[in-house]
């Protein structure tokens, strides 16, 4: 397939075209996704239109090497987990396209990168191998040029007077962060920024409790003295992310897309405006698997964004037989 189509999609049917083109794509060259479509009586000839994709479960990603087209891995992506615990591997065959998914989405959302400096405060990611979000800061910071650009830990003092000179410039900042290390530094001073972005990550990475998205971003709000908070959505399992500017609310690049899926019936949509699992196409994920149904429960609005809920826990997850395939 032309990759480049990929990134060209301007419209929800030339979306949907390439959608079923890339089913076909991985139907063919994808054993452990055929595999699974065989199981839910799915084939090339009954599936005609998007709604009868089916979704892999994204458990999958922990127990098979999910590839299309069984190419060398450039590098593999680990997701994050305790020790012990099975951690989900990304086997991505073109780097790419995964470079090439981050920066014209983050060009979509945000414009050039150049204008920003870019700030990271994403300790817990920086402690292992393998995160995909720390491969792509890294190259946001490298391509944004600005001498301030740079990953920060511990000093939270000269991250803070980083952040108020820049702001004071007038120039634009973005300051990547996780959770629970936002908070962190929220806690240690408050300032008034006017020209930065905040960004979110999510998680508490078992260093803090658990917050809902509202009061995380509330105190955020309070302690920098920003109307609103930014937030990225994105997993070890897809190339592409969803981006927030306010409120929770994530919209997707013109190669992406989220529905949802019934809690109780994991292969029957629901309608928009209702709680259940997030199923997502990510055609960039294309030398994988695109059709993903994750462990979190969010909504979806008639004009495509969506919001993120929370996750499912053991005891939600219906359909059972399907993930021990």
């Amino acid at each position: 397939m032309d990759i480049n189509r990929i990134f060209e999609i301007t419209t929800s049917s030339q979306f949907n075209k390439l959608a079923l083109e890339v089913f076909n794509f991985q139907y063919d060259n994808n054993t452990i996704y055929r595999n699974f479509c065989g199981y839910l009586g799915k084939s090339k000839s009954n599936v005609t239109t998007v709604k009868d994709i089916p979704y892999l479960p994204i458990e999958f990603f922990k127990s098979k090497k999910v590839v299309t087209k069984n190419q060398k891995p450039q590098i593999v992506f680990e997701s994050s987990g305790t020790t012990g615990q099975i951690v989900s591997k990304h086997y991505v065959s073109q780097l790419a396209i995964y470079v090439k998914s981050y920066l014209k989405t983050f060009e979509y959302f945000y414009g050039n990168i150049e204008d920003y400096c870019v700030l990271a405060l994403l300790p817990s990611y920086m402690e292992r191998e393998g995160s995909s979000l720390i491969y792509m800061v890294k190259d946001l910071i490298k391509k944004s040029r600005h001498p301030k650009s740079g990953f920060y830990l511990d000093n939270k003092v000269d991250l803070l007077k980083t952040l108020i000179s820049l702001d004071q410039s007038a120039g634009k900042s973005i300051l990547i962060g996780v959770s629970y290390a936002l908070l962190d530094l929220s806690e240690h001073h408050s300032i008034n920024l006017k020209n930065t972005i905040i960004m979110e990550t999510g998680g508490m990475k078992g260093r803090r409790t658990e917050l809902v998205r509202d009061e995380l971003h509330s105190i955020l709000k309070k302690s920098f003295g920003l109307a609103a908070i930014h937030s990225e959505y994105g997993m070890t399992e897809l190339l592409s992310q969803a981006y927030s500017k306010a409120n929770g609310i994530f919209n997707c690049p013109p190669w992406m897309s989220v529905s949802i899926r019934e809690t109780e019936d994991p292969l029957t949509t629901e309608t928009f405006g209702k709680i259940g699992g997030i199923n997502i196409i990510d055609l960039a994920n294309i030398y994988s698997c695109s059709f993903i149904a994750t462990q979190d429960l969010g909504r979806v609005y008639k004009d495509g964004s969506f919001e993120v809920l929370g996750r499912f826990d053991h005891s939600d997850v219906r359909g059972c037989n399907l993930m021990v395939l």
